[in-house]
């Protein structure tokens, strides 16, 4: 399986979009979020994942930065990694940098 057809596979973090680790629930659909770049965002949890998909510390997510005033403390969930997920993008390198490793 190339690359290519790897990523099709598992959502990749675009630009301007961050991986990130749910360090906290804050409630009211909220969370703490520690991004690749070292910031601690709070994220709002979209309806499309109410009830659906749970969140606990240490899942892996994407993260949509606000732009502007709170673009280091503020952003939007947009992806819950699922375990196989992961496993994807652990061979397309992307979790070494939420690590912090080169």
């Amino acid at each position: 399986m190339s690359k290519e057809e790897e990523s099709k596979s598992v959502r990749i973090p675009k630009e301007g979009e961050l991986l990130g680790e749910v360090i906290q629930s804050l409630g009211y659909d909220r969370v703490k979020v520690r991004c690749e770049d070292n910031e601690i965002r709070i994220c709002r949890i979209p309806g499309k994942f109410k009830k659906k998909e749970w969140l606990k510390e240490g899942d892996i997510v994407l993260v949509l930065p606000w732009y502007g005033m709170q673009e280091k403390t503020r952003g939007d969930l947009l992806h819950i990694y699922k375990r196989s997920e992961l496993k994807e993008l652990e061979k397309l390198n992307y979790l070494s940098r939420l690590k912090g490793e080169s």
